[in-house]
């Protein structure tokens, strides 16, 4: 029997989600901004929720396209209110705006997303060794320090809670607990080859 960190359940869909995606090191720019505008709508709500509507995100937000999405007009954002394959929060999907001209602000600068989030961990991710799920945390110092940098260049729905979601997700830290299959195989994805 598989051992997996039990928060993913049964669920078919977090299973997959689980064991080829959650804490893989990320550094392609559309797929950390994918995460961003995600855990972003996450917030309130559950994780699956987002999950089952990732196909409905991919398209309504041209596959993540941060430039496309940066140059969406007030009228492009106000249809897709209307539109039941996201989570319809006006703040949430006014985000994804905003966080994508702050995101091309942050590619002008650093060269590239990946390199000025993956900057905060050296570039190399945080393995952590967790036993039970208690100990797994919500926030870190870290993630608070992030928290601020980002609000700072103007990214928003990006408070320390979603940013340590964002770490854990894009792989930066891996918080699969010692005794998930996942675990290891995530430290190895971190090694340099």
């Amino acid at each position: 029997m598989v051992k997996r960190c039990s928060w993913c359940g049964d669920d078919a869909l977090y299973v997959k989600y689980h064991d080829e995606e959650w804490g893989v090191p990320l550094r392609d720019d559309r797929a950390l901004f994918e995460f961003l505008v995600l855990e972003g709508a996450q917030a309130g709500l559950a994780w699956i929720t987002v999950l089952r509507k990732r196909a409905g995100y991919r398209a309504a937000f041209d596959h993540f396209d941060a430039a496309k999405v940066a140059r969406y007009s007030d009228g492009r954002l106000e249809k897709l209110l209307d539109d039941p394959a996201i989570i319809r929060n006006r703040r949430k999907v006014y985000s994804a705006r905003q966080n994508a001209r702050a995101l091309l602000a942050v590619q002008e600068e650093w060269g590239s997303f990946a390199r000025y989030i993956w900057h905060f961990v050296d570039g190399q991710p945080i393995q952590n060794r967790w036993r039970s799920m208690a100990q797994v945390p919500a926030t870190s110092p870290l993630s608070e320090r992030i928290s601020k940098d980002m609000r700072r260049r103007g990214f928003n729905f990006v408070g320390s809670t979603i940013v340590y979601a964002h770490m854990q997700a894009t792989g930066m830290v891996n918080d699969h607990l010692v005794d998930c299959f996942r675990h290891a195989e995530c430290a190895r994805l971190a090694q340099p080859s």
